[in-house]
């Protein structure tokens, strides 16, 4: 492991955790116990390091998702693949701050555009992940063509992330699991073909 990537496996969960603004320089320093000039040597500012934390956040939290999914064949299937995932999801970053797309997406809107606008074309990648899925579906008959992509999409991916919100805030993964099983006891039942 070389530094840099020894200061982001110290230094993401504490982004994570308290957001860009809340993590201090000596945060940084003390979680690595490098010197600040160290840490600046291999990143170029906070903001660099702030955004390459969150990309590895997001690599251990949201990309096994991504891949569990293109692994996965039939809407349906990856449908569920997603709403499965999701029910494990509060274990696998209750750790490290909760998930990184929420955290990243509210703690930074205002005060750190460019890492605002990661977290915007990650949710977006999402989304557009969604929507593929719903118009795959269609196209191979699994899914009924009255079936709106981009809505299904949309409605999907706010349950998710407000089920993650309100997990954290009340140390509770039963609002994930319950949003989870509405998803597939309720939307996903009501676009399949039967």
């Amino acid at each position: 492991m070389n530094t840099s990537e020894f200061i982001l496996e110290k230094v993401a969960p504490i982004f994570n955790k308290q957001g860009y603004v809340g993590t201090s320089l000596s945060d940084i320093t003390n979680a690595t116990g490098l010197t600040k000039g160290a840490i600046y040597c291999n990143f170029s500012n906070k903001e660099d390091l702030a955004l390459k934390s969150f990309q590895l956040n997001i690599n251990l939290a949201i990309k096994p998702l991504f891949r569990l999914i293109t692994n996965t064949e039939g809407s349906i299937n990856k449908l569920q693949a997603i709403t499965h995932y999701q029910r494990s999801y509060y274990d696998l970053v209750k750790d490290r701050g909760g998930c990184p797309l929420l955290r990243v997406g509210v703690d930074t809107k205002f005060i750190n555009p460019l890492l605002f606008e990661e977290a915007q074309k990650l949710s977006q990648r999402f989304t557009n992940g969604l929507i593929n899925i719903i118009q795959e579906g269609i196209a191979n008959n699994e899914i009924k063509e009255d079936t709106e992509p981009a809505e299904f999409a949309k409605v999907v991916l706010s349950l998710i992330e407000g089920s993650s919100l309100l997990a954290f805030i009340h140390d509770d993964q039963t609002y994930i699991i319950n949003a989870m099983d509405y998803i597939d006891n309720t939307f996903i039942q009501s676009i399949k073909k039967q």
